[in-house]
């Protein structure tokens, strides 16, 4: 009986999350895109309240989640096939992390505070 090799499950857990964010992102960035043209030449308090409201803020959150989820796992891919020193690599990764984190809670922060009138 030939036995199988070991999968590895972080790549190809890696591998499924990048697919799955790229799928959400689909829709989500053509959301976005049709949104910003429908919102053309109104005011800011007009976008203000538009953002405020539950939906686009819920969609908003969800966009920005996705994102930067997505720029991490790619980024991920980036550093591990061209930095080839370990402890580089390892620090170039977690700075990466780091900042897509930073900019995923920054842009969640955002939202809720205009949508609770911040």
């Amino acid at each position: 009986m030939a036995t199988k090799s070991p999968v590895n499950k972080a790549a190809t857990h890696h591998w499924w999350m990048q697919r799955v964010t790229a799928m959400a992102l689909v829709p989500l960035t053509i959301w976005f895109v049709v949104s910003l043209i429908a919102h053309l030449g109104v005011s800011y308090e007009e976008v203000r309240n538009w953002v405020s409201s539950p939906a686009p803020a819920v969609l908003l959150i969800m966009l920005a989640i996705a994102t930067f989820y997505h720029a991490a796992l790619g980024l991920q891919e980036v550093i591990a096939d061209y930095i080839a020193n370990v402890l580089v690599r390892r620090s170039v990764s977690t700075a990466a992390n780091g900042a897509c984190l930073f900019f995923a809670a920054l842009s969640v922060f955002s939202v809720l505070k205009i949508g609770f009138g911040g």
